[in-house]
């Protein structure tokens, strides 16, 4: 399947199911959450979780009380997940873990395996995620050319402000999506854009360099 026929199956599949549908003004009851950190190439990360789906991962902030404390402020700011406890992670979870600890390490997966919960965000934002979810390691999109995969031509801005509030980064890979020019222009997880490039590099993608862990 070509890549412009993946990414548009699965923005299709996004709009088609029965969840699609659902609104933030129709998100779940608040729910427990549970969380750990775990160490990478690159730093220490967070995961969040709920049932065996993914809510929120965080990549590393400057010490790892920092990326736990980031990510605790984005779960107990999110209302469905006003408990969050730190547990130690068992099925899919773990092997969630393991498989962006190897994908960082740079052996190179896409990571769509990993279930992930995004059923409280709107409609186009969900469409957004699946959209860039499609996009393979190593290879990018513009923020206009996901916006014509999601049926909105010209709406690279709101593409933008979507991915910018993508909860999952690197499972939902919004670092594969750069300027019309090729450029660089913010990323809102730490580090910014010296953290896309340097995602990109690992992914050994055209034009960024060759992975550089440390």
């Amino acid at each position: 399947m070509s890549d412009s026929s993946r990414l548009a199956s699965a923005v299709s599949d996004s709009l088609a199911t029965p969840e699609a549908t659902r609104t933030a003004d129709h998100a779940p009851a608040p729910a427990h959450a549970a969380m750990t950190s775990f160490e990478t190439a690159i730093g220490w990360c967070a995961i969040a979780w709920r049932g065996a789906a993914v809510i929120v991962f965080q990549l590393p902030e400057a010490d790892p009380a920092a990326t736990r404390a980031r990510l605790t402020r984005v779960c107990t700011g999110d209302h469905r997940h006003q408990q969050l406890t730190e547990q130690k992670p068992a099925g899919v979870i773990a092997k969630a873990i393991a498989g962006i600890r190897a994908h960082i390490a740079g052996e190179l997966d896409d990571l769509r395996w990993i279930p992930v919960d995004i059923d409280h965000v709107a409609r186009f934002q969900r469409a957004v995620f699946a959209a860039t979810r499609a996009i393979d390691p190593g290879h990018t999109l513009s923020y206009g050319q996901v916006a014509d995969r999601v049926g909105a031509p010209g709406a690279a801005r709101a593409v933008g402000q979507a991915l910018g509030r993508n909860p999952i980064p690197l499972v939902i890979p919004c670092h594969r999506v750069l300027a019309a020019d090729h450029a660089l222009h913010g990323f809102s997880a730490p580090g910014g854009i010296d953290t896309k490039q340097r995602l990109l590099a690992i992914e050994r993608t055209s034009g960024f360099g060759e992975p550089t862990l440390f």
